[in-house]
């Protein structure tokens, strides 16, 4: 059963919006505080001409889709189609290839039914099932999905699940687009919160939390552990370079490579989307994880060796380029021993919470967020 709690949700990012929609169709009087000028966080994206996200975003389907789906906030949806599916292209031993090494299909396809130790790193377990070059192919194809440079050693069904996920033998693929970018996801999220009387207050830094009523802190680690006071509030995560452009259309371009030798990946955006780029132009979004130690200036240049094998001319195609780095702001990863249970846990006491895409609750990254936020919302709102 719900009541009219007062629900205080600090962060207005994916998480944030999504604990404090479900707050308010729980019946609660809800209060969102951001403390930067607009809302999204890292599901951000650029303005128009080219519209690229925060990172290479998309969904996948399950529970936080569908919850996301039920409530019209990603319609409408873009979805891979055959065109799309054909022009994959793969690095690996050096070469760009249509389809993988046989040993990393038999992985993916026929490894469905393994289960993989939480105990072992992926590497030594991986290595012992499907072989070596199958696992390299794997980390390979894991990396980007996960922002990381050596997924290797991270446990075994931490790994296995994300690569299973990413790699679904479905048609069309379970992975969705909306159309526009996710910062459409974001408009849709805030028009429908205030139409549920959430009251939003941007540009609203909050330094102490409130000393009364229910409060759901939905912002990175390293804020929450100020607000909660709390250095233990830590988690694993990666690093990763990003490189977006926007180009002269080439029909030689594929849709997306997938680098099983450096880890890397780079996506057409625009393939599927093309209102995320004007008429004629492409928007193409890359990242590689940056290895322990590594500049984003170096990983930057291994990214761009690969859309030098992949896109034609690409450097004299350019109209708009943006470069960032993505640092420990890239979701939960689970080392060897570890599962999501073990992250920190959702409920602080005295009615206080924590979500975000790095706590105690299951998915891959964004879904982590949201999975979070409906557990808070909740708990914030049972009497």
């Amino acid at each position: 059963m719900t009541g009219s709690a007062a629900v205080t949700v600090v962060g207005g990012g994916l998480a944030g919006l999504t604990a404090a929609i479900a707050c308010a169709e729980n019946g609660a009087s809800v209060v969102l505080h951001e403390a930067h000028g607009g809302l999204g966080g890292r599901a951000r994206s650029t303005a128009a001409p080219y519209i690229a996200n925060d990172g290479t975003h998309a969904f996948y389907d399950g529970a936080p889709w569908r919850w996301l789906a039920a409530r019209g906030l990603v319609d409408p949806v873009q979805r891979l189609g055959v065109g799309q599916l054909t022009r994959a292209r793969i690095r690996h031993a050096g070469r760009l290839r249509r389809s993988p090494p046989a040993s990393f299909t038999r992985m993916v396809v026929l490894g469905r039914r393994r289960r993989a130790p939480v105990e072992s790193s992926f590497r030594d377990w991986a290595a012992t099932e499907f072989g070596e070059q199958a696992c390299k192919a794997a980390e390979g194809m894991v990396g980007p999905a996960i922002y990381d440079a050596d997924p290797g050693r991270l446990s075994a069904a931490f790994v296995f699940e994300r690569l299973l996920r990413v790699t679904t033998p479905r048609i069309p693929p379970t992975t969705r687009y909306p159309r526009g970018g996710w910062a459409s996801v974001i408009a849709r999220m805030e028009r429908d919160a205030r139409a549920k009387s959430v009251q939003i207050h941007t540009n609203s830094r909050i330094t102490e939390l409130p000393e009364t009523g229910k409060v759901i802190v939905a912002t990175s680690l390293e804020a929450a552990q100020a607000l909660f006071d709390d250095d233990s509030l830590r988690w694993e995560s990666g690093r990763a370079a990003l490189l977006d452009i926007g180009v002269r259309h080439d029909r030689r371009d594929p849709f997306a490579v997938f680098d099983f030798d450096e880890g890397g990946m780079i996506e057409r955006f625009s393939s599927q989307d093309p209102t995320l780029a004007p008429r004629g132009h492409q928007l193409i979004q890359g990242e590689i994880p940056l290895r322990q130690g590594e500049a984003k200036a170096a990983g930057l240049n291994r990214l761009e060796s690969l859309y030098d094998l992949a896109f034609p001319e690409w450097r004299d195609r350019v109209t708009w380029r943006r470069e960032q780095s993505a640092n420990h702001r890239t979701g939960a990863l689970d080392l060897p021993g570890q599962t999501w249970r073990d992250r920190p846990a959702i409920t602080q006491g005295d009615d206080r919470y924590l979500v975000g895409d790095m706590v105690a609750a299951p998915g891959l990254l964004a879904e982590v967020s949201i999975n979070s936020a409906l557990t808070a919302s909740g708990l914030a709102t049972a009497r």
